[in-house]
């Protein structure tokens, strides 16, 4: 199923996308499971929200893929998922603009798979991590460049408003085997390739966060970003593809 988070008629609601229509559901599927209202709208009269608020938090996985750990300066790969965490306010949706802080010069896209917790998870291990997923979606990991060189830690860069870009909807169906994720900025490429080159697997991030903190329904794990990271620019159209999701596509402006 695609879930969507969608405003129509000066309401927020939720639905299941069937070909050109959206199935509204009676609430968060999340907390509400998938009963319908019997509506259904059609998905040119909605506006896509980001498909998810964490109400938690976003967990995210530095240095993820070999080609982007190398050319970030390090030799060796990290071992363990190296994570930290991006606020909920940094949330936006599709067509929602990235805006570019005062306080930066250089601001770079982070195309990335995002995982959404369905349940409760503590101590979850690998090979039972698939129970406690609801769904995948794509995102971009923004982050401020020179202020991560200058903090020498990631919370500032990475956590501006509008620097988590979600969407378009969430697939309760996705495999991540065989797809790929690919960034373009004004329809250039900058970012391709095969999400099976990440380093830690997805079951292997979810087991390895939850020893560390209880994941709540809705929180969202990014999983890591290939190389290719490049700057941005007021006025450019940054996409972020995963094939068997979606585009995730933003507009950029300065502040």
């Amino acid at each position: 199923m695609r879930i969507v988070r969608f405003s129509h008629q000066d309401s927020i609601r939720f639905g299941i996308v069937d070909e050109d229509e959206i199935v509204v559901l009676d609430g968060d599927p999340l907390y509400s499971g998938f009963d319908t209202t019997g509506e259904r709208v059609a998905l040119a009269d909605a506006v896509l929200l980001a498909p998810v608020i964490p109400r938690s938090k976003i967990v995210c996985v530095g240095k993820n893929y070999h080609d982007h750990a190398a050319e970030m300066g390090d030799e060796e790969a990290p071992a363990e998922p190296l994570l930290f965490l991006k606020p909920n306010t940094s949330v936006i949706g599709p067509g929602d603009a990235i805006v570019r802080p005062p306080q930066s010069e250089r601001t770079d896209h982070e195309g990335e798979l995002a995982v959404v917790i369905g349940a409760i998870a503590k101590n979850v291990p690998a090979d039972r991590a698939h129970e406690v997923v609801f769904g995948y979606t794509v995102a971009n990991d923004v982050t401020a460049r020179d202020l991560q060189e200058l903090d020498g830690q990631w919370t500032r860069a990475k956590g501006f408003d509008t620097f988590c870009p979600l969407g378009p909807a969430i697939e309760t169906e996705f495999d991540p085997a065989g797809a790929r994720l690919t960034v373009r900025v004004n329809g250039n490429v900058r970012q391709d390739a095969a999400l099976s080159d990440m380093i830690h697997s997805v079951p292997d991030i979810i087991a390895y966060a939850s020893a560390v903190f209880t994941l709540l329904p809705g929180d969202v794990i990014l999983t890591g970003t290939p190389a290719g990271i490049g700057p941005f620019q007021a006025g450019d159209d940054v996409e972020v593809e995963v094939s068997g999701i979606g585009v995730l596509r933003n507009p950029v402006r300065d502040a």
